[in-house]
């Protein structure tokens, strides 16, 4: 509970040291704090909130967005993948650690416990969700990463080396006087109002993006598109410690759900089928990546008599829509079924709409961080920046555990500092911190925070203009004051009362940056209306700023470092760095000339106090459970709640399973499936889910999981054979048995383990299920046996339903199609569902190009552009024939966006 506070007297901080100090607890700094630990390291990881729940990590994530999986993707093509979806204005060195260790990474996390989706025979199902490269990798249980990774930490091993201070906020990185150099932070904790010193030997920021700089539009100061705590904090320390930070006029901007804090999700409806639409239902993005360009498309197509813009699912079957909203609704955003709910929305009736978020800045989504090189260095000896914090363009989740590994590694060699610190940085920040204390009565921090905010809005979201800008640098230096004003009672408060001295300075920064930049460049992240042009001439240069000794904001315009890996489309010029000094203003003042300055506008008056309603305690065995998890426990510690005759207590003791995994797991976990609750027994499924790549396959696991398929519990029964599965547990027998159940989701798990053995006398024994969501998965499974053939397929050919028969065609694309089968596909082209016909034309791509190209050169005038987009990409199969490139520059002005532009990959 929060208690009043009085100003502490600097002279009694409490002091701390270590050889490495992580500051933010999220996914670059859990794997920065392990990796230096690893390389024998003391490390102090500090976190404002807790590390179990901190950062946009804990939020939960449905996949990654750039896995480059071998055979699957290259190194070199992402990184030119990344630097078309930049403009050109990349450091490639850094884009490639991502590239080629981001699979090591991958397969580090599996080693932990996260659970990436994988096929039947346990390969990574890497899917293609833009028109080049399949670096997509789903992550079905990605709501308990954050939960795997804290289990890492606790281990005992990491334990003897890693101290985690949760609630202690820094908000100052303390440099020494002579040579620059990081050696330690200052800040709070957030519930005890303590100051806190500590001396380090490197400092890795792992902060996160500035998320809070925008306003939503629902005027909601939390309810952002990025994760609300993350609100600029490295990016204003890294600053005031005196380190370059680069392309903070690269917004971020995402489409995200009409009136809800969400994404729409787009990376995870797209390989189900799901696609943006206008309110016509066409397809109008034109841009290949997820880039400023893809959204200044979107926000033209908003701005027209085409809009609204939806994400469209209604077309697709109940089996999938299921599948969809089993992600959407619980890894992604858990209370997303609820919004739609209340609204009475459906997506079998109703598609999404789609509407653009706040502006925020983040590395990781687009490119404005803290400037690093290829280790995670910043310009600041032994600071590090790791993360969205981090300015390497589109890195995402795999590239913020690269770069936090590749931190804590370099970090890891400088011994804890031993020096003084600076009397007058420590002063600083104990005024940073503490001043609201001495005007509690002074303008709280939501007032002031949503008036910052707006001007964000206003003056500095695109399209940008220089007088709006001009007006947004006068209005931050003007709410300088009003901040330093503010008032606070509580240690919470003051936390609050920091980060709007964090968003100010990154506003301030974006603001001028984007003055500093006289051109327009990656789509509506940049957009000048004065300067409307891209000018590569000038601009092909990195707007580096960075806080002079004399406390002004200055830039440099620093040559792109020459391409590690070409591409054509840009040549930067080279050169020296260009130094551009403090950015000019527009004159604002008024419109024409005034002889006398207007009147300062009054403070407003701090509104009264809002009531907090108390809450219920929790259950005392469950806090002492939760108190026990703290310390790794093993299974004799945990028994007892196991044994519990509470269900709710019993349940919390087997989710404590999955977060400590101890020696014995799996077993216990098998048991408690055939428990009597359904609480205990859904999350056993779920831990069993969540462990499966870190439990030993024994033969006591395979026996208490075969012993769940007689539960009576549905549920249980999928998740046994999943995990069965996934440990190679079971034989073509014991599947094949499962095929009698009488639940339609079960018979689809005995389905894909079948497939696993691949058993295709029992696949294709299933071809006759009364359910067609089984037969679909039949048909889809006997083209990912190891040895596929087609003569299976044929009772599912014929089958009465035209998505069956959709599938089984287009499973013919996998087993191979020969003369008799290409002749069933053309036939097929004219059936009346557009299902058939796509998988059709799908299944033509592996038939002999003399059928298979006039077929679906006929194809290309279907009037469902789902068909049309199939004949393109089968055809692109086939464009060594004439025909077919004849045919494919036909479709080079089709209505349909997807459709043109894989058409026009035939050049390529």
């Amino acid at each position: 509970m929060d208690i009043p506070l009085t100003v502490p007297d600097l002279a009694d901080a409490t002091e701390l040291s270590c050889d490495v100090l992580v500051i933010g607890g999220g996914t670059a700094g859990t794997m920065a704090a392990l990796t230096a630990a690893e390389h024998g390291a003391n490390v102090l990881l500090l976190e404002k909130a807790h590390v179990r729940h901190s950062g946009a990590l804990a939020m939960g994530m449905d996949g990654v967005n750039n896995a480059v999986v071998p055979g699957r993707a290259e190194p070199d093509d992402y990184v030119a993948e990344i630097t078309r979806a930049n403009d050109g204005l990349v450091d490639q060195s850094t884009v490639r650690q991502t590239a080629t260790r981001g699979f090591g990474m991958v397969r580090r996390l599996e080693s932990y416990g996260v659970k990436f989706e994988k096929d039947e025979h346990g390969e990574y199902a890497v899917r293609q969700v833009h028109r080049s490269g399949s670096y997509v990798l789903p992550m079905p249980e990605g709501k308990d990463v954050k939960k795997v990774l804290y289990r890492q930490l606790r281990r005992r091993e990491m334990r003897e080396r890693i101290r985690i201070e949760n609630r202690v906020m820094p908000v100052r990185v303390l440099t020494h006087p002579e040579d620059g150099r990081a050696v330690g932070a200052a800040g709070f904790n957030t519930r005890t109002g303590e100051f806190v010193v500590v001396r380090a030997g490197a400092v890795i920021l792992a902060t996160g993006p500035c998320g809070r700089l925008g306003l939503p539009a629902s005027g909601y100061l939390y309810g952002t598109y990025e994760n609300p705590t993350n609100a600029g904090d490295g990016y204003a320390m890294a600053y005031h410690a005196g380190a370059a930070l680069t392309g903070i006029e690269c917004f971020q901007i995402n489409p995200l759900i009409k009136d809800y804090n969400g994404p729409a999700c787009a990376y995870v409806a797209n390989p189900f089928g799901g696609y943006q639409v206008n309110r016509h239902g066409e397809r109008f993005v034109e841009s290949d990546y997820w880039s400023g360009q893809m959204m200044a498309e979107f926000a033209a197509e908003l701005a027209s008599d085409r809009a609204p813009v939806y994400l469209k699912l209604s077309h697709l079957p109940e089996e999938t829509i299921g599948a969809v909203e089993s992600i959407l609704h619980t890894t992604e955003r858990p209370t997303r079924g609820t919004f739609h709910e209340g609204r009475g929305h459906d997506y079998r009736t109703h598609d999404i709409e789609m509407h653009i978020s706040e502006i925020g800045l983040c590395g990781g989504h687009s490119a404005s961080g803290v400037r690093v090189d290829s280790h995670a260095r910043t310009t600041v000896p032994r600071l590090y920046a790791a993360g969205d914090l981090a300015s390497v363009p589109h890195n995402y989740m795999i590239g913020a555990f690269v770069f936090g590994d590749l931190a804590g590694e370099d970090a890891s060699q400088y011994p804890a500092y031993e020096g003084e610190l600076e009397h007058e940085q420590l002063a600083a920040a104990h005024e940073l911190v503490y001043r609201p204390l001495r005007r509690p009565e002074g303008p709280p921090q939501p007032q002031v925070e949503y008036k910052l905010r707006r001007f964000v809005n206003d003056y500095v979201a695109p399209p940008k203009t220089g007088a709006k800008l001009s007006l947004a640098v006068e209005a931050f230096d003007r709410m300088s004051e009003e901040i330093a004003g503010m008032g606070a009672r509580t240690a919470h408060e003051l936390m609050r009362c920091a980060e709007v001295s964090f968003i100010r300075d990154c506003a301030e920064m974006a603001a001028r940056a984007s003055l500093a930049r006289t051109e327009s460049r990656w789509g509506l992240y940049h957009e000048r209306l004065d300067h409307p042009e891209r000018d590569d001439t000038s601009w092909l240069h990195h707007l580096d700023l960075r806080k002079s000794p004399s406390g002004t904001m200055v830039f440099t315009a620093r040559p792109v470092e020459p391409y590690l890996v070409p591409v054509p489309e840009f040549a930067p010029p080279g050169g020296p760095e260009r130094h551009l000094g403090e950015v000019e203003l527009v004159p604002v003042a008024t419109a024409g000339p005034r002889e006398a300055a207007p009147a300062a506008r009054p403070h407003a008056e701090a509104p009264a106090p809002v009531e907090v309603p108390a809450v219920a305690a929790p259950h005392p065995r469950l806090l002492r459970l939760l108190s026990l998890v703290e310390d790794s426990p093993d299974l004799d510690a945990l028994g007892p709640y196991l044994e519990d005759h509470d269900p709710a207590v019993r349940a919390a003791a087997v989710t404590a399973l999955g977060e400590t995994a101890p020696t014995g797991t799996g077993p216990v976990l098998a048991a408690r499936l055939r428990d009597d609750s359904p609480l205990v027994r859904a999350a056993a499924s779920a831990a069993l889910r969540e462990l499966v790549e870190v439990l030993p396959a024994g033969p006591e696991l395979g026996a208490g999981l075969r012993d769940a398929l007689a539960v009576p519990d549905a549920a249980v029964r999928s998740a046994a054979l999943e995990v069965l599965r996934a440990l190679r547990l079971g034989d073509s027998g014991l599947y094949g048995g499962a095929l009698a159940d009488r639940t339609v989701e079960v018979r689809v798990q005995a389905v894909r383990a079948l497939v696993s053995v691949d058993a295709v006398t029992e696949l294709a024994g299933a071809a006759a299920d009364p359910a067609r969501e089984v037969r679909i998965a039949v048909a889809r499974g006997l083209a990912a046996v190891r040895n596929p053939t087609p003569e299976p397929l044929g009772p599912l050919l014929d089958d009465p339903d035209p998505l069956v028969r959709g599938a089984a065609l287009a499973a013919l694309a996998g087993t191979g199609c020969p003369d008799r089968y290409a002749t069933r596909a053309e036939a097929a082209l004219g059936d009346p569902a557009w299902q058939v016909r796509s998988g059709a034309a799908t299944a033509l791509r592996a038939a002999p190009a003399a059928p298979a190209v006039p077929a679906l050169a006929k194809a290309l005038a279907d009037a469902n552009a789902d068909v049309r987009k199939a004949a393109v990409l089968s055809l692109l199969v086939h464009r060594a024939e004439p025909e077919a490139r004849t045919a494919l520059a036909g479709a080079s002005d089709d209505p349909d966006a997807d459709v043109r532009a894989y058409a026009a990959r035939a050049a390529l």
